[in-house]
């Protein structure tokens, strides 16, 4: 008999109903992330699935349900924002597997033998390129290019996976390559950093995706304080922040570890702080400079502001500015009364080492 499903057999129709309801069964989670639209449009994906696994069968071609398992995660992707890559993935495999145990328990008559193998095959395969598919995303062209860009893409891919142990294993490994603290920082972490919130700017990645790979940066940067506080203080300070309700303070983080690296005493201040709250730092602290980073363009203001309330208060304090906010700009930095600009942190401490060093 034909393979190619038919939608009034009895048999296909119960199959695809056994698929659907046991993909609940075994996923509450899914009862919260499909409204009944999306329920309805799964069933008819259920169908449709299994049209296309029984078509591969038919033709004994592999690659038709290959290129199909792929080309639906990436549909799903494109309509279900609101959900990463890695949950729709999945989802995708639990019904993958769902689909070849209801295939294998079905009573005989069905499916030959030899059809079964394949139909099994082919199942295991469409989970293996879909598992694959989560990390094959368009990453920027910059991002591929330049110095360790092998470490840096190896690290985003392992972090998109959700592996944080094979996170924490890339950059051992460029620990034992010889990368210096320094380039490990700008090449990689800081790179990485970049690239994640324009995937999430893009809407490739969901918030809490970035969320993640922010935690696991921060906890990779905790592996190295030892050595960053372990050199010799040179007598020269620094005051950092993330500006205003700023929360992307990754930045302003990253540039304080690597001062400290340089002997420079760091008051890291961390993000959504007041103005006045950084006025009083400075006065505690007394630094040499005070570094500002702004991510996002909507708080361009409140740093310029922050700006002219330190040289009114503090004139002989020099103030530095960076984060990507500026980089969009006809270099805005050049009209506030600031005493130094850079879009890499290593160029910024270069500056320092000069200046006061």
């Amino acid at each position: 008999m034909s393979l190619l499903v038919n939608y009034t057999d009895q048999r296909y129709v119960e199959i695809a109903q056994k698929v659907f309801q046991e993909q609940f069964k075994r996923d509450p989670k899914l009862e919260k992330e499909l409204d009944e639209r999306r329920k309805r449009l799964m069933y008819e994906d259920v169908v449709y699935n299994i049209s296309f696994l029984m078509t591969a069968v038919h033709f004994s071609d592999g690659k038709i349900f290959e290129g199909y398992a792929i080309w639906i995660y990436e549909l799903l992707c494109n309509l279900m924002k609101d959900l990463d890559r890695d949950r729709i993935m999945e989802h995708m495999n639990d019904h993958y597997l769902i689909l070849s145990e209801i295939l294998n328990s079905y009573p005989d008559g069905l499916l030959s033998e030899d059809e079964l193998k394949k139909a099994t095959d082919y199942l295991k395969t469409a989970m293996e390129v879909t598992t694959n598919a989560v990390t094959e995303i368009s990453l920027s062209s910059k991002f591929q290019e330049g110095k360790h860009s092998e470490l840096r893409i190896a690290y985003l891919e392992a972090l998109i996976k959700s592996q944080t142990r094979e996170a924490h294993d890339v950059i051992n490994e460029a620990k034992k390559q010889g990368l210096s603290l320094m380039d490990i920082y700008e090449e990689i972490l800081a790179k990485v950093m970049v690239e994640t919130g324009d995937l999430w700017h893009k809407n490739i990645i969901t918030i809490d995706k970035e969320h993640y790979i922010t935690s696991v940066t921060q906890s990779v940067l905790s592996g190295f304080y030892d050595e960053i506080f372990s050199k010799p203080r040179k007598n020269k300070r620094i005051v950092s922040c993330a500006v205003g309700s700023e929360l992307h303070e990754m930045g302003a983080r990253m540039l304080s570890d690597m001062f400290e690296y340089q002997g420079w005493d760091s008051y890291y201040l961390g993000a959504a702080l007041p103005e006045a709250s950084i006025l009083e730092a400075i006065k505690e602290h007394q630094p040499d400079i005070v570094a500002l980073s702004v991510t996002m363009p909507l708080y361009l203001p409140t740093c310029e502001n922050i700006v002219k309330a330190v040289k009114e208060k503090y004139p002989s304090v020099k103030i530095a500015v960076g984060g990507q906010a500026f980089k969009n700009t006809e270099k805005l930095w050049e009209m506030w009364n600031v005493d130094y600009y850079s879009a890499t942190a290593d160029v910024f401490v270069n500056w320092a080492e000069k200046t006061y060093c």
